[in-house]
């Protein structure tokens, strides 16, 4: 079984995953888009979804709960 911690990150898409490993390098959203080719409003998009779905409020916390600290 999977802990709700498991859960949540396995229902982040691939590319949400991408970000959250480019927010823990600790990239910009400006560097993050110019990275991935897309705009800066899609990666804040992005971030949104990948706080709604791990249930937090920052990127600190994002990363923590995605590295499991």
């Amino acid at each position: 079984a999977q802990t709700p911690d498991e859960k949540a990150i396995s229902a982040l898409s691939n590319r949400e995953k991408e970000i959250l490993e480019f927010l823990a390098k600790g990239l910009l959203y400006k560097e993050i888009a110019a990275q991935l080719n897309i705009s800066q409003e899609t990666v804040r998009k992005h971030v949104y979804h990948i706080y709604e779905k791990l249930h937090v409020n920052n990127r600190i916390e994002a990363i923590n709960r995605y590295y499991g600290r």
